[in-house]
């Protein structure tokens, strides 16, 4: 199936499984719409004399990928979607030669899915308990995952339309945060930074990476793009640690324009939903290399030879 195909397939059994609510935005959809609509506003500057067949490969967070598209996190509502989804998912991602992440709630199945070989990241919410964000920390630290994290932008929950979805969380401090980085034997990822100030909270409780995101539009209503933010928040970053941005992310050409901006790597999630509701592990693959495909094709017409010398001045 071509990539339209699988999001048109995807969608229409998510929503025979009246599950496509998952997939809505908060409150008025404002931030859902806005993702959808932002690439619209780049367009590329083409080099095509001289230019020579591009590789998509990369290192990122110490691990070599075949591509900078990753999942990004998400656990709910993978099961409901398949029998055995989150493992579909993961060998759907290795055999793409991605990275999985996922999130809340925490995967019962975590260490089979590292198991498969997959580089796999886990991210909690900042719970009012915080001695869940330990426990469940220190659960996937000893499933073997490559790196750990905290959902910063859920300090009320998450929430679709009027609906929580999570709730029992609250705010987190840096010194909490500073915390959890000297207990943690893992790289620690703060997810859902949003604005220059977080980023800078970030480096002070001691970030090995960000995620620049809007929690794909379940956290607030009317935030930005986390590209209209790139720019503030990569000065503030100064090459100090590894960026990954997410949010509505859905062609090879998208991807590229985040990398631009000054990604070392960009997050999928509903592409992921609508590969394995279309066709299990083996649509979570063709989802990562149709992208993947896209992308390289794009970074060879740009004159851009890898993702890691991607810079602004490819775009229009």
């Amino acid at each position: 199936m071509k990539l339209s195909e699988i999001y048109e397939k995807g969608a229409e059994n998510l929503k025979r499984k009246k599950l496509l609510f998952y997939l809505q935005g908060v409150e008025t959809e404002f931030t859902l719409e806005h993702n959808e609509e932002i690439f619209k506003r780049f367009k590329f500057l083409q080099r095509a004399i001289g230019s020579k067949p591009a590789s998509t490969e990369t290192t990122f967070m110490g691990v070599r990928l075949r591509t900078p598209i990753t999942m990004s996190s998400v656990s709910m509502p993978i099961p409901q979607i398949a029998e055995g989804g989150l493992l579909q998912v993961a060998e759907g991602v290795k055999a793409a030669g991605s990275m999985m992440w996922t999130g809340s709630p925490l995967p019962q199945n975590l260490e089979e899915l590292v198991q498969t070989g997959v580089p796999l990241v886990q991210t909690v919410k900042p719970y009012e308990d915080r001695s869940r964000i330990f426990h469940e920390i220190e659960t996937a630290e000893r499933a073997g995952v490559t790196a750990v994290g905290v959902e910063i932008d859920a300090g009320q929950g998450t929430k679709i339309y009027d609906q929580i979805i999570a709730s029992g969380c609250t705010p987190i401090s840096v010194g909490e945060l500073r915390e959890i980085k000297g207990a943690v034997k893992k790289p620690l990822v703060l997810k859902g930074v949003l604005s220059p100030w977080d980023a800078e909270k970030s480096l002070e409780a001691g970030a090995d990476l960000i995620v620049v995101s809007n929690h794909g539009a379940h956290t607030v209503d009317y935030l930005p793009h986390p590209l209209e933010v790139m720019d503030e928040i990569v000065k503030v970053i100064d090459g100090k640690i590894p960026i990954m941005v997410d949010g509505g992310f859905r062609r090879g050409t998208d991807v590229l324009k985040g990398l631009a901006f000054g990604a070392q790597a960009v997050g999928i999630v509903r592409p992921i939903l609508y590969g394995l509701a279309a066709n299990g592990k083996d649509g979570v693959r063709e989802v990562l290399e149709q992208m993947t495909s896209e992308l390289q094709r794009t970074m060879t017409m740009v004159g851009v030879k890898n993702p890691t010398e991607v810079s602004r001045d490819i775009l229009l």
